[in-house]
């Protein structure tokens, strides 16, 4: 319903209709004490008014922005480019599911395909899936596709220092499957990762960088890994790839 404004005469017609002379008279029934107060406020203001005013009360406090970020756990500093903000407008990219009529969506398509191609690019892998929505997920995908290409295999070691929601999701995931899940124990360490691997193990997951925001010498681990022949998942920061070696360079 649109905004419909009324003039002082118009709500001084309606007042008169139900036979009262002010609009404090409609509220006549609720007990002065209980009735919202007048409130002391300064005059209206335009948006641009407002965003400086409000700029000028936050400058008060000092922010992530001001300081070196050490936390770990994703939290850095982010810089989120102003086209993404139309992408987030744009109704075919709210889902990571491939049009059924690829005669109409030739450009959506091409914008999956430039995606995967430049993922390809950055992970070092052969192929790159746009169809997951987040990184847990896809990491709980990754066990999947893992345990199947194991075939008898049912064991998965996940490194400590994957997000601990990452693995909770994939606990979540293969509740009901007959799989052995370590590694991440309140104790353990990467180290002591190499010596879980066994003949049973489906796939090792190592975070890179981790959650604690350090970047681990893996080779070891991933040598392990490929010795029992299973596969090695990372855990990836897509924006670090462009600075350190490919998880494909480490042996994913």
């Amino acid at each position: 319903m649109g905004y419909i404004p009324h003039t002082e005469v118009e709500r001084q017609q309606m007042l008169a209709a139900i036979g009262v002379t002010t609009i404090e008279d409609l509220f006549e029934a609720i007990p002065a004490t209980h009735r919202f107060p007048k409130l002391n406020l300064p005059e209206p203001m335009s948006e641009m008014e407002v965003a400086a005013e409000m700029q000028a009360l936050s400058e008060a406090n000092e922010h992530a922005g001001d300081f070196a970020i050490f936390r770990g756990a994703g939290a850095y500093h982010h810089f989120v480019p102003s086209v993404v903000n139309h992408i987030l407008l744009r109704g075919e990219f709210y889902t990571a599911y491939t049009p059924y009529q690829p005669e109409l969506s030739q450009g959506t398509l091409q914008a999956t395909y430039e995606y995967q191609s430049m993922m390809c690019a950055l992970t070092g892998m052969d192929a790159a899936n746009a169809s997951h929505y987040d990184g847990a997920t896809s990491l709980a995908e990754a066990v999947t596709v893992a345990v199947q290409v194991g075939r008898k295999r049912n064991k998965i070691v996940l490194s400590h220092s994957i997000n601990p929601q990452y693995r909770e999701v994939v606990r979540t995931y293969h509740q009901g499957r007959d799989l052995q899940i370590v590694g991440d124990e309140a104790d353990a360490n990467l180290a002591a990762l190499a010596e879980l691997i066994d003949d049973q193990t489906a796939m090792v997951a190592i975070a890179y960088p981790n959650f604690f925001g350090q970047i681990e010498d893996v080779s070891a681990l991933v040598t392990a890994a490929h010795d029992a022949g299973a596969l090695v998942i990372f855990v990836a920061n897509p924006l670090m790839l462009a600075l350190f070696k490919s998880p494909g360079e480490l042996g994913a």
